[in-house]
Protein backbone atom coordinates (compact mmCIF):
# COMPACT_ATOMS: atom_id res chain seq x y z
CA UNK A 1 0.00 0.00 0.00
CA UNK A 2 1.23 3.44 -0.84
CA UNK A 3 -0.40 6.74 0.18
CA UNK A 4 -1.10 7.97 -3.32
CA UNK A 5 -2.09 6.37 -6.58
CA UNK A 6 -0.09 6.91 -9.75
CA UNK A 7 -1.40 6.79 -13.30
CA UNK A 8 0.18 3.34 -13.72
CA UNK A 9 -1.96 1.80 -10.98
CA UNK A 10 -5.03 -0.09 -12.23
CA UNK A 11 -6.47 -0.78 -8.77
CA UNK A 12 -7.12 1.80 -6.06
CA UNK A 13 -9.25 1.91 -2.92
CA UNK A 14 -10.29 4.50 -0.38
CA UNK A 15 -7.58 5.42 2.13
CA UNK A 16 -8.59 3.76 5.45
CA UNK A 17 -6.28 6.00 7.54
CA UNK A 18 -9.18 7.39 9.63
CA UNK A 19 -10.09 3.86 10.77
CA UNK A 20 -6.46 2.71 11.09
CA UNK A 21 -5.78 5.56 13.51
CA UNK A 22 -8.68 4.29 15.65
CA UNK A 23 -8.27 0.56 15.12
CA UNK A 24 -8.05 -0.08 18.87
CA UNK A 25 -11.77 0.80 18.96
CA UNK A 26 -12.61 -1.31 15.89
CA UNK A 27 -14.75 -4.24 17.05
CA UNK A 28 -15.10 -6.15 13.79
CA UNK A 29 -15.45 -6.05 10.02
CA UNK A 30 -18.85 -7.18 8.69
CA UNK A 31 -19.02 -8.30 5.05
CA UNK A 32 -22.58 -8.19 3.71
CA UNK A 33 -22.08 -10.20 0.50
CA UNK A 34 -19.51 -11.58 -1.91
CA UNK A 35 -19.40 -8.97 -4.66
CA UNK A 36 -15.96 -7.65 -5.52
CA UNK A 37 -16.73 -4.06 -4.47
CA UNK A 38 -17.65 -5.32 -1.00
CA UNK A 39 -15.05 -8.02 -0.37
CA UNK A 40 -12.33 -7.48 -2.99
CA UNK A 41 -10.01 -5.29 -0.91
CA UNK A 42 -10.15 -7.35 2.28
CA UNK A 43 -6.70 -8.90 1.81
CA UNK A 44 -5.22 -5.41 1.38
CA UNK A 45 -7.12 -3.80 4.26
CA UNK A 46 -6.98 -6.51 6.92
CA UNK A 47 -3.19 -6.23 7.60
CA UNK A 48 -3.81 -2.59 8.52
CA UNK A 49 -6.96 -3.17 10.56
CA UNK A 50 -6.45 -6.66 12.08
CA UNK A 51 -9.99 -7.00 13.38
CA UNK A 52 -12.15 -10.15 13.24
CA UNK A 53 -14.12 -10.53 10.01
CA UNK A 54 -17.75 -11.67 10.05
CA UNK A 55 -19.48 -13.17 7.01
CA UNK A 56 -22.08 -15.76 6.00
CA UNK A 57 -20.82 -19.12 4.59
CA UNK A 58 -20.75 -18.35 0.85
CA UNK A 59 -19.24 -14.91 1.38
CA UNK A 60 -16.68 -16.37 3.77
CA UNK A 61 -15.68 -19.02 1.22
CA UNK A 62 -15.11 -16.41 -1.49
CA UNK A 63 -13.16 -14.28 1.00
CA UNK A 64 -11.11 -17.27 2.20
CA UNK A 65 -9.74 -17.73 -1.31
CA UNK A 66 -8.75 -14.09 -1.52
CA UNK A 67 -6.97 -14.27 1.81
CA UNK A 68 -5.23 -17.52 0.79
CA UNK A 69 -3.87 -15.90 -2.38
CA UNK A 70 -2.10 -13.37 -0.18
CA UNK A 71 -0.89 -15.84 2.44
CA UNK A 72 -3.37 -14.59 5.04
CA UNK A 73 -5.55 -17.67 5.48
CA UNK A 74 -5.36 -18.70 9.11
CA UNK A 75 -3.91 -15.33 10.11
CA UNK A 76 -7.05 -13.25 9.72
CA UNK A 77 -9.77 -14.34 12.13
CA UNK A 78 -12.91 -15.14 10.10
CA UNK A 79 -16.15 -15.79 11.97
CA UNK A 80 -18.73 -17.60 9.82
CA UNK A 81 -22.21 -16.44 10.79
CA UNK A 82 -25.31 -18.42 9.78
CA UNK A 83 -27.80 -16.70 7.46
CA UNK A 84 -30.38 -14.68 9.46
CA UNK A 85 -28.45 -14.98 12.72
CA UNK A 86 -27.59 -12.50 15.47
CA UNK A 87 -24.18 -11.88 17.02
CA UNK A 88 -22.67 -9.65 19.65
CA UNK A 89 -19.61 -7.84 18.33
CA UNK A 90 -17.99 -5.70 20.99
CA UNK A 91 -20.55 -3.12 22.10
CA UNK A 92 -22.95 -3.92 19.25
CA UNK A 93 -25.52 -6.59 18.55
CA UNK A 94 -25.74 -7.28 14.82
CA UNK A 95 -28.63 -9.09 13.14
CA UNK A 96 -27.97 -10.45 9.65
CA UNK A 97 -31.18 -10.01 7.60
CA UNK A 98 -31.56 -11.95 4.36
CA UNK A 99 -32.29 -9.79 1.31
CA UNK A 100 -32.39 -10.56 -2.43
CA UNK A 101 -29.60 -9.47 -4.76
CA UNK A 102 -27.53 -11.00 -7.58
CA UNK A 103 -25.27 -13.22 -5.45
CA UNK A 104 -25.95 -15.91 -2.82
CA UNK A 105 -26.60 -14.85 0.78
CA UNK A 106 -26.97 -11.06 0.45
CA UNK A 107 -27.55 -9.65 3.91
CA UNK A 108 -28.62 -6.37 5.38
CA UNK A 109 -27.40 -5.53 8.88
CA UNK A 110 -29.62 -4.43 11.74
CA UNK A 111 -27.19 -2.76 14.11
CA UNK A 112 -28.38 -2.47 17.71
CA UNK A 113 -26.67 0.39 19.58
CA UNK A 114 -27.38 1.94 22.99
CA UNK A 115 -28.70 5.04 21.17
CA UNK A 116 -30.90 3.38 18.57
CA UNK A 117 -31.15 0.82 15.79
CA UNK A 118 -29.56 1.34 12.39
CA UNK A 119 -30.60 -0.70 9.36
CA UNK A 120 -27.88 -0.96 6.69
CA UNK A 121 -29.49 -2.40 3.56
CA UNK A 122 -26.21 -3.20 1.76
CA UNK A 123 -27.06 -4.16 -1.88
CA UNK A 124 -30.61 -5.39 -2.36
CA UNK A 125 -33.75 -5.50 -4.50
CA UNK A 126 -37.26 -6.92 -4.15
CA UNK A 127 -37.25 -10.29 -5.93
CA UNK A 128 -39.97 -12.83 -5.22
CA UNK A 129 -38.32 -15.41 -7.48
CA UNK A 130 -34.54 -14.97 -7.15
CA UNK A 131 -33.47 -18.33 -8.58
CA UNK A 132 -31.51 -19.45 -5.52
CA UNK A 133 -31.80 -18.60 -1.87
CA UNK A 134 -34.77 -17.09 -0.08
CA UNK A 135 -37.36 -14.89 -1.75
CA UNK A 136 -37.67 -11.32 -0.46
CA UNK A 137 -39.28 -11.55 2.98
CA UNK A 138 -41.84 -8.74 3.13
CA UNK A 139 -43.10 -9.76 6.57
CA UNK A 140 -39.59 -9.60 8.03
CA UNK A 141 -39.05 -6.11 6.66
CA UNK A 142 -42.44 -4.94 7.90
CA UNK A 143 -41.56 -6.28 11.36
CA UNK A 144 -38.38 -4.19 11.34
CA UNK A 145 -40.55 -1.13 10.76
CA UNK A 146 -42.20 -1.77 14.13
CA UNK A 147 -38.86 -1.37 15.94
CA UNK A 148 -38.50 2.43 15.73
CA UNK A 149 -35.43 2.56 13.53
CA UNK A 150 -33.10 5.46 14.14
CA UNK A 151 -31.68 5.38 10.60
CA UNK A 152 -31.59 3.47 7.35
CA UNK A 153 -28.31 3.51 5.42
CA UNK A 154 -29.42 2.49 1.95
CA UNK A 155 -28.39 1.42 -1.55
CA UNK A 156 -28.87 4.25 -4.10
CA UNK A 157 -27.53 2.60 -7.27
CA UNK A 158 -30.81 2.59 -9.21
CA UNK A 159 -32.56 5.48 -7.45
CA UNK A 160 -32.90 7.38 -10.74
CA UNK A 161 -34.57 4.47 -12.55
CA UNK A 162 -38.39 4.34 -12.62
CA UNK A 163 -40.54 1.35 -11.74
CA UNK A 164 -39.22 -1.91 -10.37
CA UNK A 165 -36.20 -4.04 -11.27
CA UNK A 166 -36.64 -7.29 -13.21
CA UNK A 167 -36.84 -10.56 -11.30
CA UNK A 168 -34.08 -13.10 -11.92
CA UNK A 169 -36.79 -15.49 -13.15
CA UNK A 170 -37.72 -13.04 -15.92
CA UNK A 171 -34.09 -13.00 -16.97
CA UNK A 172 -34.13 -16.80 -17.23
CA UNK A 173 -37.11 -16.72 -19.60
CA UNK A 174 -35.56 -13.94 -21.70
CA UNK A 175 -32.26 -15.80 -22.06
CA UNK A 176 -34.00 -19.09 -22.88
CA UNK A 177 -36.02 -17.54 -25.70
CA UNK A 178 -32.98 -15.73 -27.06
CA UNK A 179 -30.59 -18.69 -26.98
CA UNK A 180 -33.00 -21.21 -28.50
CA UNK A 181 -33.26 -19.08 -31.67
CA UNK A 182 -29.51 -19.07 -32.35
CA UNK A 183 -27.91 -21.44 -34.85
CA UNK A 184 -24.19 -21.11 -34.15
CA UNK A 185 -22.13 -20.92 -30.97
CA UNK A 186 -23.56 -18.80 -28.17
CA UNK A 187 -21.34 -16.94 -25.72
CA UNK A 188 -22.97 -15.30 -22.70
CA UNK A 189 -21.08 -12.59 -20.85
CA UNK A 190 -22.23 -12.08 -17.27
CA UNK A 191 -20.87 -11.31 -13.83
CA UNK A 192 -19.17 -14.37 -12.33
CA UNK A 193 -20.79 -14.01 -8.92
CA UNK A 194 -24.34 -14.35 -10.26
CA UNK A 195 -24.74 -18.03 -9.41
CA UNK A 196 -28.50 -17.94 -10.09
CA UNK A 197 -27.80 -16.72 -13.64
CA UNK A 198 -25.25 -19.49 -14.16
CA UNK A 199 -27.69 -22.13 -12.95
CA UNK A 200 -30.31 -20.70 -15.32
CA UNK A 201 -27.83 -21.09 -18.18
CA UNK A 202 -27.19 -24.69 -17.13
CA UNK A 203 -30.93 -25.39 -17.48
CA UNK A 204 -31.12 -23.54 -20.80
CA UNK A 205 -28.16 -25.51 -22.18
CA UNK A 206 -29.91 -28.77 -21.40
CA UNK A 207 -33.21 -27.57 -22.87
CA UNK A 208 -31.58 -26.35 -26.09
CA UNK A 209 -29.30 -29.35 -26.71
CA UNK A 210 -26.13 -27.46 -25.91
CA UNK A 211 -23.17 -28.10 -23.62
CA UNK A 212 -22.10 -25.44 -21.13
CA UNK A 213 -18.55 -24.46 -20.29
CA UNK A 214 -16.99 -21.67 -18.28
CA UNK A 215 -14.30 -19.44 -19.77
CA UNK A 216 -12.49 -17.43 -17.13
CA UNK A 217 -10.82 -17.99 -13.78
CA UNK A 218 -13.29 -15.92 -11.76
CA UNK A 219 -16.21 -18.00 -13.10
CA UNK A 220 -14.48 -21.23 -12.14
CA UNK A 221 -13.66 -19.83 -8.71
CA UNK A 222 -17.23 -18.71 -8.01
CA UNK A 223 -18.73 -22.03 -9.12
CA UNK A 224 -16.22 -23.82 -6.90
CA UNK A 225 -17.30 -21.68 -3.94
CA UNK A 226 -20.94 -22.43 -4.76
CA UNK A 227 -20.20 -26.17 -4.78
CA UNK A 228 -18.46 -26.02 -1.41
CA UNK A 229 -21.36 -24.15 0.20
CA UNK A 230 -24.15 -26.20 -1.39
CA UNK A 231 -25.51 -23.71 -3.91
CA UNK A 232 -24.44 -25.59 -7.05
CA UNK A 233 -26.60 -28.56 -8.17
CA UNK A 234 -24.81 -31.88 -7.69
CA UNK A 235 -26.13 -33.33 -10.96
CA UNK A 236 -24.77 -30.58 -13.21
CA UNK A 237 -21.95 -31.50 -15.57
CA UNK A 238 -19.91 -28.78 -17.21
CA UNK A 239 -17.77 -29.29 -20.29
CA UNK A 240 -14.08 -28.80 -19.64
CA UNK A 241 -12.90 -25.65 -21.46
CA UNK A 242 -10.22 -27.57 -23.38
CA UNK A 243 -12.95 -29.69 -25.00
CA UNK A 244 -15.38 -26.96 -26.07
CA UNK A 245 -13.57 -26.19 -29.32
CA UNK A 246 -14.21 -29.70 -30.65
CA UNK A 247 -18.01 -29.53 -30.36
CA UNK A 248 -20.31 -28.64 -33.30
CA UNK A 249 -21.13 -24.94 -33.27
CA UNK A 250 -24.83 -25.45 -32.54
CA UNK A 251 -24.00 -27.44 -29.39
CA UNK A 252 -21.81 -24.78 -27.77
CA UNK A 253 -22.99 -22.53 -24.94
CA UNK A 254 -20.14 -20.82 -23.10
CA UNK A 255 -20.14 -18.28 -20.30
CA UNK A 256 -17.25 -15.83 -20.49
CA UNK A 257 -15.74 -13.26 -18.16
CA UNK A 258 -15.06 -9.75 -19.40
CA UNK A 259 -18.46 -8.14 -19.95
CA UNK A 260 -16.95 -4.73 -19.14
CA UNK A 261 -14.29 -4.93 -21.87
CA UNK A 262 -11.41 -5.98 -19.61
CA UNK A 263 -8.54 -6.52 -22.06
CA UNK A 264 -7.18 -9.75 -20.55
CA UNK A 265 -10.53 -11.42 -19.90
CA UNK A 266 -11.92 -14.32 -21.92
CA UNK A 267 -14.41 -12.21 -23.90
CA UNK A 268 -11.75 -9.78 -25.14
CA UNK A 269 -9.63 -12.73 -26.29
CA UNK A 270 -12.62 -14.16 -28.15
CA UNK A 271 -13.19 -10.74 -29.75
CA UNK A 272 -9.64 -10.47 -31.10
CA UNK A 273 -9.49 -14.22 -31.86
CA UNK A 274 -6.63 -14.90 -29.47
CA UNK A 275 -8.37 -17.28 -27.07
CA UNK A 276 -6.32 -20.48 -26.90
CA UNK A 277 -9.32 -22.84 -26.51
CA UNK A 278 -12.12 -21.42 -28.65
CA UNK A 279 -12.48 -19.44 -31.86
CA UNK A 280 -15.70 -17.79 -33.00
CA UNK A 281 -16.99 -17.70 -36.57
CA UNK A 282 -19.45 -15.82 -38.74
CA UNK A 283 -22.93 -16.68 -37.44
CA UNK A 284 -22.00 -17.06 -33.79
CA UNK A 285 -23.69 -14.89 -31.14
CA UNK A 286 -22.42 -13.04 -28.07
CA UNK A 287 -25.08 -12.11 -25.49
CA UNK A 288 -24.30 -9.47 -22.89
CA UNK A 289 -26.31 -10.61 -19.86
CA UNK A 290 -24.97 -7.59 -18.01
CA UNK A 291 -25.13 -3.82 -17.99
CA UNK A 292 -22.54 -1.35 -19.21
CA UNK A 293 -21.09 0.08 -16.01
CA UNK A 294 -20.46 3.84 -16.43
CA UNK A 295 -16.82 4.42 -17.33
CA UNK A 296 -16.51 1.21 -19.36
CA UNK A 297 -18.24 2.45 -22.52
CA UNK A 298 -15.10 2.83 -24.64
CA UNK A 299 -13.51 -0.60 -24.01
CA UNK A 300 -16.88 -2.26 -24.62
CA UNK A 301 -17.34 -0.30 -27.85
CA UNK A 302 -13.90 -1.43 -29.04
CA UNK A 303 -14.80 -5.04 -28.29
CA UNK A 304 -18.15 -4.76 -30.06
CA UNK A 305 -16.41 -3.34 -33.13
CA UNK A 306 -14.12 -6.38 -33.26
CA UNK A 307 -17.10 -8.74 -33.16
CA UNK A 308 -18.93 -6.75 -35.82
CA UNK A 309 -15.91 -6.81 -38.12
CA UNK A 310 -15.99 -10.63 -37.98
CA UNK A 311 -19.78 -10.84 -38.52
CA UNK A 312 -20.35 -12.14 -35.00
CA UNK A 313 -23.75 -11.05 -33.74
CA UNK A 314 -23.93 -9.18 -30.41
CA UNK A 315 -26.97 -8.73 -28.18
CA UNK A 316 -26.92 -5.98 -25.54
CA UNK A 317 -29.31 -6.00 -22.59
CA UNK A 318 -29.82 -2.22 -22.78
CA UNK A 319 -31.35 -2.35 -26.28
CA UNK A 320 -32.83 -5.84 -26.41
CA UNK A 321 -36.65 -6.22 -26.07
CA UNK A 322 -36.50 -9.28 -23.78
CA UNK A 323 -35.05 -9.17 -20.24
CA UNK A 324 -31.65 -10.87 -20.50
CA UNK A 325 -30.16 -9.10 -17.49
CA UNK A 326 -31.69 -8.32 -14.10
CA UNK A 327 -30.13 -5.66 -11.91
CA UNK A 328 -29.49 -6.52 -8.29
CA UNK A 329 -30.46 -3.05 -7.04
CA UNK A 330 -33.79 -1.38 -6.21
CA UNK A 331 -35.50 1.00 -8.62
CA UNK A 332 -37.59 3.95 -7.42
CA UNK A 333 -40.75 1.99 -6.65
CA UNK A 334 -38.82 -0.52 -4.54
CA UNK A 335 -37.23 2.27 -2.52
CA UNK A 336 -40.65 3.84 -1.98
CA UNK A 337 -42.01 0.53 -0.77
CA UNK A 338 -39.08 0.00 1.60
CA UNK A 339 -39.63 3.34 3.33
CA UNK A 340 -43.37 2.80 3.42
CA UNK A 341 -42.60 -0.33 5.45
CA UNK A 342 -39.72 0.91 7.60
CA UNK A 343 -40.48 4.59 8.36
CA UNK A 344 -37.11 5.33 10.04
CA UNK A 345 -36.33 8.59 11.77
CA UNK A 346 -33.73 9.40 9.13
CA UNK A 347 -32.26 8.10 5.85
CA UNK A 348 -28.62 8.17 4.78
CA UNK A 349 -28.26 7.33 1.06
CA UNK A 350 -25.07 5.52 0.10
CA UNK A 351 -23.57 3.45 -2.74
CA UNK A 352 -23.99 5.64 -5.81
CA UNK A 353 -22.92 8.82 -7.56
CA UNK A 354 -24.12 12.21 -6.24
CA UNK A 355 -27.18 12.20 -8.52
CA UNK A 356 -28.20 8.77 -7.20
CA UNK A 357 -27.79 9.85 -3.56
CA UNK A 358 -29.87 12.98 -4.16
CA UNK A 359 -32.60 11.00 -5.94
CA UNK A 360 -32.68 8.48 -3.07
CA UNK A 361 -33.13 11.27 -0.52
CA UNK A 362 -36.03 12.74 -2.49
CA UNK A 363 -37.74 9.34 -2.67
CA UNK A 364 -37.44 8.97 1.11
CA UNK A 365 -39.01 12.40 1.59
CA UNK A 366 -41.99 11.45 -0.55
CA UNK A 367 -42.63 8.61 1.90
CA UNK A 368 -42.70 10.93 4.90
CA UNK A 369 -39.06 10.67 6.03
CA UNK A 370 -38.22 14.25 7.00
CA UNK A 371 -34.53 13.81 7.82
CA UNK A 372 -32.25 12.78 4.97
CA UNK A 373 -28.50 13.29 5.01
CA UNK A 374 -26.68 13.25 1.68
CA UNK A 375 -22.95 13.18 2.25
CA UNK A 376 -19.74 13.40 0.28
CA UNK A 377 -16.37 11.74 0.72
CA UNK A 378 -14.82 13.05 3.93
CA UNK A 379 -18.10 13.88 5.70
CA UNK A 380 -18.78 12.60 9.22
CA UNK A 381 -22.36 11.66 10.17
CA UNK A 382 -23.56 12.19 13.73
CA UNK A 383 -26.80 10.37 14.55
CA UNK A 384 -27.14 11.23 18.23
CA UNK A 385 -27.80 13.32 20.25
CA UNK A 386 -28.40 15.87 17.49
CA UNK A 387 -28.35 14.37 13.97
CA UNK A 388 -26.01 16.31 11.69
CA UNK A 389 -23.23 16.11 9.12
CA UNK A 390 -19.79 17.56 9.73
CA UNK A 391 -18.51 18.39 6.28
CA UNK A 392 -15.05 17.44 5.01
CA UNK A 393 -13.52 16.61 8.39
CA UNK A 394 -12.04 13.21 7.46
CA UNK A 395 -9.14 12.79 5.01
CA UNK A 396 -10.68 10.91 2.07
CA UNK A 397 -7.89 10.19 -0.37
CA UNK A 398 -7.08 7.03 -2.31
CA UNK A 399 -4.34 4.48 -2.05
CA UNK A 400 -2.90 2.32 -4.80
CA UNK A 401 -2.79 -1.42 -4.26
CA UNK A 402 0.74 -2.59 -5.10
CA UNK A 403 1.20 -6.29 -5.80
CA UNK A 404 4.40 -8.13 -6.57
Amino acid sequence: LTPQASSSQAIVCADPAFIVERKSALQGICITHAHEDHVGAIADLWPRLRAPIYATPFTAEVMRRKLAERGLEGKAKVVIVPVDSEHTIGNFTISWVSMTHSVPEPSALLIHTPLGKIFHTADWKIDMSPGIGKRFDIDRIKALGQQELLAVVGDSTNATKPGQSHSESACYHGLRETIRKQQGRVIVACFASNIARLISLVKIAKQSGRYLCLLGRSLENMVSAARVTGYWPNDVELVEPQHIGYLPANEVLAVATGSQGEPRAALARLANDSHRLLSLDDGDTVIFSSIIIPGNEKPIERMLALFEKRNIKTVLSETYPLPIHASGHPNRDELKQLYNWLQPEMVIPTHGEPQHLAAHAEIAKTQGIRKTFVGKNGDLFRLRPQPSIRRNVIPAGRIALIRD
